[in-house]
């Protein structure tokens, strides 16, 4: 009888996971049926601009939109290409560079079930939550009590508004420069910060916002999440943040999927920090 109350409860937990996976990936469709397929606003005139100064073609393919499925599918249709042709006429090709603002699933199922810790009773702070992927995700793969997603741009915030209108009060979307949320810092247990000035702000802009974030992320022992690593992010930059004096890194194992097509180059771009 053990044996199968056992089997049973692992069935029921593998179809509250498989439930949560479709949910997400519901939410996903929402959105893409309300976005342009790059999921970028002309309000977002910083990050077009320096996308379309990038030296080699680039595209942005927002990793909570479209996973590598619905890729597959947009090329199948000809709405998307991973390709591009260096010379018009030929059949001299080079693969496109994607860029996403957005955790993937996996990316954010490696966050909230492998990297952190126990959320219950926690308040997780996303810097720049765009379309809201850590909140929904911290809403069905974590206990959180609170989450935040802090946005500057006003049309991703009524997109986060409108999804979580249908999910839950656990999820809320503050707009804002996180320059201007010094409280909301100060009081997170976990940090969450996906690619999240580069694009976004010039380089003495995204200086100024990180000694605003090293001067509040304080609370000791919280966490800190960051793509890239806080070394890479600030090592183009003239910033005042001794990060010894800040932050100690934790080291993860990124071998805990061993499914064949599991991207573990994007993994190994997720770093977390405890906070000293």
């Amino acid at each position: 009888l053990s044996a199968w109350v056992n089997s049973w409860m692992y069935d029921f937990d593998e179809l509250v996971v498989s439930n949560n996976d479709v949910v997400f990936r519901n939410i996903a469709e929402d959105l893409r049926n309300r976005l342009p397929i790059e999921a970028m606003f002309t309000s977002e005139h910083q990050a077009v601009q320096k996308i379309h100064q990038h030296p080699l073609p680039m595209i942005h393919v927002d990793a909570f939109l479209y996973d590598d499925d619905v890729v597959d599918s947009l090329c199948e249709e000809g709405k998307m290409s991973r390709s591009y042709c260096t010379q018009c006429g030929s059949y001299k090709t080079a693969s496109l560079e994607f860029i996403s603002h957005s955790f993937s699933l996996m990316e954010l199922k490696f966050l909230y079930q492998h990297v952190l810790p126990d959320l219950t009773g926690k308040v997780v702070v996303d810097v720049g939550s765009r379309l809201g992927a850590v909140l929904f995700a911290g809403y069905l793969y974590s206990s959180a009590s609170l989450l935040y997603g802090v946005e500057m741009n006003a049309d991703f915030c009524q997109l986060q508004e409108m999804m979580i209108t249908f999910l839950t009060t656990m999820c809320k979307v503050v707009h804002a420069d996180i320059c201007t949320q010094p409280s909301l810092l100060q009081k997170a247990d976990v940090v969450v910060m996906n690619n999240v000035f580069e694009y976004f702000l010039d380089r003495r802009e995204q200086a100024r916002a990180w000694e605003f974030i090293a001067c509040n992320v304080r609370k000791r022992g919280s966490l800190l999440v960051t793509v890239p690593s806080l070394e890479e992010s600030l090592s183009k930059l003239q910033v005042n943040v001794q990060l010894s004096q800040w932050v100690e890194e934790v080291q993860l194992n990124y071998d805990v999927y061993m499914e064949k097509d599991v991207d573990r180059e994007a993994l190994e771009q997720i770093h977390l920090y405890k906070i000293l």
